[in-house]
């Protein structure tokens, strides 16, 4: 889907809160929406025909080095909303993944954020970013 503000390519998925990821405030818990952001990156993958089970049979495993998250407003039980992802940053031994998190109902913006990652290998030793990633980095739509 094309950003009609800067033109840039994202990915999109859909999510609906469950009760679980909500508080006292009967709001989801901050945390929650980097699970939210896993879903966004997960489906990216899956939808690029590189799921993460594929990567890690490869040898590669990409843990979470780096987190960024802005709140704009919050989501509540049973809210649909729309998780956008693209690749972000790629660098020889890490790269990154940026969100957008809108409320589907009344089309605001939930949060923005990135999640940075290292690839790394079996052994936890870091390595280059896999061709495959790489490639995918270097052909997602701008």
């Amino acid at each position: 889907m094309r950003n009609k503000t800067d033109g840039l390519v994202w990915h999109w998925c859909q999510y609906r809160t469950p009760y679980v990821d909500t508080d006292r405030s009967k709001v989801v818990y901050h945390a929650n929406y980097l699970h939210y952001y896993d879903f966004g990156r997960t489906s990216l993958m899956r939808d690029a025909a590189y799921p993460y089970l594929e990567i890690e049979k490869s040898g590669y495993l990409y843990p979470i080095i780096e987190i960024g998250v802005k709140y704009y407003s919050a989501l509540k039980y049973d809210d649909l909303m729309w998780i956008y992802t693209r690749p972000g940053l790629l660098e020889r031994v890490r790269l990154q993944f940026d969100y957008v998190i809108l409320n589907e109902k009344c089309d605001t913006i939930i949060c923005k954020g990135f999640t940075r990652h290292c690839a790394v290998n079996t052994s936890k030793i870091p390595v280059a970013v896999d061709e495959k990633t790489a490639h995918l980095w270097k052909v997602f739509p701008k």
